[in-house]
């Protein structure tokens, strides 16, 4: 489904969102439940081969969500600053959109790798450690995506 920016002169522009995307610090992952009621939560992720990984624990709302309808939302805020005299915030902020896939096997390692690079890398030795002790008990998805819009006031 595309959706139509409203002001056109604060998009960013393909590479500048995946930029934004690239570097923020976590997202807020939005998702549907069967029953149709929204859910979003905060999360560390990694962007890999034009996919966001993000790990979670073996149960939890989120699962039971993506297992009912895969098709969610990913947003990524970066620099904020308000400005009280007019009005209006500075902001940047990039939006995705696509499905919620589990993954396994070298692909979950390699996202887990990406994971402790992104916020662990001065540990990696010990971050592969932890993985190799806990990866069973971690579950890791791929959210392909289908459409990224970024939009900044600048």
């Amino acid at each position: 489904m595309s959706h139509e920016m409203r002001r056109k002169d604060r998009e960013l522009a393909g590479p500048e969102a995946r930029m934004l995307l690239e570097r923020g610090e976590y997202g807020i992952l939005s998702t549907c439940g069967a029953d149709g009621q929204p859910y979003g939560i905060p999360l560390n992720y990694c962007l890999l081969n034009d996919a966001i990984y993000f790990h979670c624990a073996v149960v939890g709302h989120k699962l039971d969500n993506i297992t009912a309808n895969n098709r969610v939302s990913f947003c990524v805020v970066g620099e904020t600053e308000v400005l009280p005299e007019q009005f209006a915030t500075r902001y940047e902020s990039v939006v995705v959109s696509g499905k919620a896939s589990e993954v396994f096997d070298g692909e979950k390692q390699l996202a887990l790798e990406g994971l402790l690079a992104k916020y662990s890398a001065p540990f990696r030795t010990k971050g592969l450690n932890y993985i190799n002790a806990k990866g069973e008990r971690t579950r890791v998805f791929r959210i392909a995506l289908d459409a990224i819009h970024g939009k900044a006031r600048r």
